[in-house]
């Protein structure tokens, strides 16, 4: 039983290793673009499938100059760069754009746009939950039943 715990908490630690290693990498590769200016991310989270994130540098008034793309489902994927979106409009991308194997390429390409346009009028950019947050949300619905129910 002490030899499986072991293994457990090995690789729990492993796994936060590389994902703050994926972080980093990530962190670099928006600073690198931040730097030349502004810069629209989309993101879709993949669970047991390929996660996308995508960065578009944008110019002042909302033309793609340049865009790169993270898709994969381990912490060893890596951006590269994406054709075809060079001089379009951020705020217009359906994620159309993209091929339809890459499910959640076009999804993260879709919230880009949507994260854009809501930048633009004025509304609030809410993050979506953390897995710890939903745990325990879901934690704390079941703890409010018991209590009604009692």
């Amino acid at each position: 039983m002490l030899k499986i715990i072991i293994v457990f908490a090995i690789a729990f630690l492993l796994q936060g290793i590389a994902s703050m290693m994926q972080m980093k990498y990530f962190a670099k590769e928006f600073t690198e673009y931040r730097k030349q200016g502004k810069v629209v991310c989309g993101r879709q989270a993949g669970g047991f499938h390929a996660g996308a994130i995508v960065l578009f540098l944008i110019d002042d008034g909302g033309m793609i100059r340049k865009a790169k793309k993270l898709e994969g489902v381990t912490c060893l994927a890596r951006f590269k760069e994406m054709e075809g979106f060079r001089d379009k409009y951020v705020g217009e991308l359906s994620g159309e754009e993209v091929s339809k194997t890459h499910k959640n390429l076009r999804k993260a390409v879709r919230d880009a746009a949507l994260t854009y346009r809501k930048y633009i009028s004025g509304e609030e950019i809410v993050n979506p939950p953390t897995p710890f947050q939903r745990a325990g949300r879901s934690v704390t619905g079941l703890l409010q039943r018991k209590k009604a129910l009692q």
